[in-house]
């Protein structure tokens, strides 16, 4: 028997044995098989080794019929979201699995991502952001092509894309996709797949974790208020970097994002069925331009934390430069270069130095780590004081941030890139290419300004930096795993050395 046949059959025997064991979930158990074609997934996980690390890469094709869903009363911003089903269509689509190749070293979660089609292909942010903290905790990943562009392409921020159907024919023309009210439960079909195993190998899941940032933590909203009372597939849900809308499940596409119509912000249903960790950079609380995280804010709960981080922005350096060639293993003084304020971004000339700050990566670390032993154990997460806003001065206009003497937001997240500053850090002020909107700003300080704020150097500079950062870890926003690294990286990056 071919290795598609054998896949397809293992998936079909599991379904049948373990669907009776599965959680009462409404939705359906997808057909799994291998691609039609040899070769690597499209998916760009970094330029590191996978297997040196301890994990295989491995890519299947699901399909099946997706139901669409509609809303039984006009959307309201307090998420109080009430759905039923609507239409039916099939669908083929394909998930990216990393895995560890021992069973002995995987500890029981999965992260399963909605992946971002905002350039027009599929990519992992949040598997860019915090992969470090799934290989060394033993986590499984898996990415999801839940969206029509990253399948059959459309329009997106980045221009003509690169969908799958176009980037390789032979391994993915078989996909469809039927539109973007259907990817609610394809999402769904596919955490039902991780939680049978069929994609999974010889791993068995224990909690399974919904995760999204950008366009797909605006999707992965409305999925909480309209879809996860229906479907009740995941066990928890890390929303990263969404901004204030959310649209109604009828009505989703890409372009219909981060902006809902008639409401500037929706709210997280206010009785949540699982936990719900959601982190907010300046640029998503502010909205640049889109609908801002502002006016959708609500206070914690029992199922609900919300971190807040200054001096950060929507995508940065981690993102496009640096998590790339971060497997762990590198030094701080060899990633050090690619920390660096860097103004060119796939071809476009940036107004200013992209955000170079480290926190939101390590704080997205914390942040992926807590909501994993917030549902493993119910160990709820630390609350975090929100970031200081100035009222706006008229009506419909966002607030301002609260800004101290360095010129850096005020509240939020202490971390010792904005208690300790070389820079001022923010999630605005930059322009240039589709995403300069989006990568906000780094304006490091003058020798002046820096003999100012440390008149002892470099060894005050240190002393000040490693006070805030003993402090943002004792509090549980920085991992004690992080520590040395970070206080490495600072040394390295002091001006100057």
């Amino acid at each position: 028997m071919g290795r598609g046949k054998s896949v397809w059959a293992a998936a079909g025997l599991m379904a049948l044995g373990l669907g009776l064991a599965r959680s009462a979930s409404a939705a359906a158990m997808p057909q799994v098989k291998a691609p039609p074609a040899a070769g690597s997934p499209f998916f760009s996980a970094g330029a590191f080794d996978l297997k040196s690390l301890g994990y295989v890469e491995e890519e299947f094709l699901i399909s099946g019929t997706a139901t669409s869903y509609k809303l039984t009363a006009e959307p309201t911003a307090d998420g109080a979201w009430a759905a039923k089903p609507a239409e039916t269509a099939p669908y083929a689509t394909r998930v990216v699995v990393i895995r560890p190749a021992d069973p002995k070293a995987f500890k029981g979660t999965v992260a399963v991502e909605w992946l971002n089609v905002t350039g027009g292909l599929d990519a992992g942010p949040d598997w860019t952001y915090s992969h470090r903290q799934m290989l060394r905790a033993g986590m499984a990943y898996v990415g999801v092509s839940a969206q029509k562009v990253g399948v059959e392409g459309g329009a997106s921020l980045g221009g003509g894309g690169m969908p799958l159907k176009k980037a390789n024919p032979a391994r993915y023309g078989t996909l469809a996709h039927p539109g973007d009210n259907f990817s609610f439960d394809i999402f769904s079909q596919a955490g039902e797949a991780v939680k049978s195993g069929a994609v999974l190998g010889p791993l068995k899941a224990k909690h399974v974790l919904a995760t999204g940032e950008s366009q797909s933590a605006v999707f992965m909203t409305t999925y909480i208020d309209a879809v996860d009372p229906i479907a009740k597939v995941y066990d928890g849900f890390y929303v990263h970097s969404r901004f204030g809308g959310a649209p109604p499940p009828e009505t989703a596409s890409m372009r219909a994002g981060p902006n809902t119509p008639g409401l500037r912000g929706v709210k997280y249903r206010p009785n949540l069925r699982v936990p719900v960790m959601t982190l907010i950079s300046e640029t998503d609380l502010i909205g640049s331009g889109l609908s801002g995280y502002w006016a959708a804010q609500q206070p914690d709960n029992d199922k609900l934390r919300i971190w807040e981080m200054p001096g950060t922005s929507h995508v940065d350096n981690y993102m496009f430069f640096v998590g790339g060639h971060d497997d762990g293993h590198a030094s701080a003084a060899e990633l050090a270069p690619y920390w660096k304020p860097n103004d060119a971004l796939f071809g476009a000339k940036m107004a200013k130095p992209i955000n170079s700050g480290p926190q939101h990566h390590y704080v997205a670390e914390a942040a992926l780590a807590a909501l994993d032993r917030w549902v493993a154990d119910g160990k709820a997460p630390p609350k975090a004081a929100r970031l200081e806003l100035n009222p706006p001065d008229k009506e419909g206009v966002p607030p301002a941030l609260a800004l101290d003497g360095s010129g850096n937001a005020r509240g939020g997240i202490r971390t010792p890139w904005v208690d300790a500053p070389t820079a001022k850090l923010s999630g605005f002020g930059n322009s240039g290419g589709p995403y300069g909107f989006l990568v906000g700003s780094t304006q490091p300080f003058d020798a002046a300004t820096l003999a100012k704020l440390y008149p002892g150097g470099k060894t005050d500079y240190l002393k000040k930096f490693d006070a805030s950062l003993s402090g943002a870890v004792k509090a549980g926003f920085i991992l004690p795993a992080d520590q040395a690294e970070i206080r490495e990286l600072a040394a390295a990056g002091w001006p100057g050395a």
